[in-house]
């Protein structure tokens, strides 16, 4: 090949001679994944896809495998299984996990704010409890008041359970939820 050819002659190259062998290979690795993640679903979850039957017998064996090098062969015909489908089979799946990744992605992010909200409202004195009542003025002050003061002394001694902090953060949890039925 010289150096002079054009890119439209290596796409023609392309369409005659097919996808290049690295193309097929990450092809073959993006069905790999797909196929991890669905064997890695909960079952629930994975009710609610729509597979074709060999695929989904196939995931099922895989899981009930339980030694480590079977378990990645069966993958690995799983995987071969799903390649006999086109793209288009699977796109909805993809789509699917991509939401369900980005949805729990959104959980942990709201979990993890609330776990900071509850630090601070042990942490500070005043200054988060103010914050919280603003935001919510449902909320019953003087149980609030009475679970912050319960986490502090629960903190200080050592074997004690943290009831207080667990309850603070159910609280939270549930004015949030509130929250987001509130909002359409």
């Amino acid at each position: 090949m010289s150096p002079s050819r054009s890119r439209n002659q290596y796409e023609l190259e392309e369409e005659e001679y097919g996808p290049s062998r690295t193309q097929q290979r990450r092809e073959a690795l993006a069905v790999l994944v797909l196929a991890q993640q669905l064997v890695d679903l909960q079952p629930s979850r994975l009710a609610k896809l729509a597979l074709p039957d060999d695929v989904r017998h196939e995931i099922d064996v895989t899981r009930r495998t339980s030694s480590h090098g079977a378990k990645k062969r069966q993958l690995a015909f799983l995987a071969k299984v799903m390649r006999r489908y086109g793209d288009d089979d699977f796109a909805a799946v993809r789509a699917e996990l991509g939401e369900n990744r980005e949805k729990q992605r959104q959980e942990n992010a709201a979990m993890h704010r609330l776990e900071a909200m509850r630090d601070r409202l042990i942490a500070e004195d005043e200054g988060a409890l103010s914050e919280l009542i603003a935001e919510h003025p449902q909320v019953d002050r003087q149980h609030l008041r009475s679970l912050v003061r319960q986490a502090r002394i629960e903190k200080e001694v050592p074997n004690k359970p943290p009831r207080a902090y667990r309850e603070i953060f159910q609280l939270l949890k549930d004015l949030n939820q509130k929250d987001d039925s509130i909002e359409p």
